[in-house]
């Protein structure tokens, strides 16, 4: 019997949308998801949309090329998630430079926007310094930029 593979996400246009369910380890006391768990949630997907794109995180660092660190955050919490909701966290490409790359991500459960968070991360030597992006990466990166949606754009 094949064993499954874990859950990657797809791509719809230019957006990458990642799927979740709220376990009871993703919540709080009070029964609703901890803050800190969007994080996770948002850096599952961009790893997630970064292997469909065939970027290789582990490979690049392993071959002295780099990684990525994220150098910018905000995160605004809109409404709760809780026990067995269904989420999906949205991933687009905002604007991409020679070394950093910018995301908007949200949190949607059904047409429940829960979270919005905009990230950038920076292309790093192993050193951390800035370096450019891989050529590869900065073509697949520049290949999703999105123009700004004009109202509410969820799965």
């Amino acid at each position: 019997m094949p064993a499954p593979l874990p859950p990657s996400g797809c791509f719809d246009g230019a957006r990458h949308l990642y799927a979740v369910r709220v376990y009871f380890e993703d919540t709080d006391l009070s029964g609703v998801v901890y803050h800190a768990n969007y994080l996770r949630w948002f850096e599952r997907a961009r790893s997630d949309m970064l292997r469909l794109l065939g970027i290789d995180q582990r490979g690049a660092q392993e071959a002295g090329e780099g990684a990525f660190a994220v150098t910018d955050l905000a995160l605004k919490y809109a409404r709760p998630a809780r026990l067995d909701d269904d989420v999906v966290i949205e991933s687009t490409v905002a604007d991409v430079s020679r070394v950093t790359c910018s995301l908007i991500q949200k949190a949607w459960r059904a047409d429940e926007l829960l979270a919005d968070g905009q990230v950038r991360v920076a292309f790093v030597s192993p050193q951390g310094r800035a370096r450019r992006l891989p050529a590869h990466f900065h073509s697949a990166f520049t290949a999703l930029v999105a123009s700004p949606p004009e109202g509410s754009v969820h799965p």
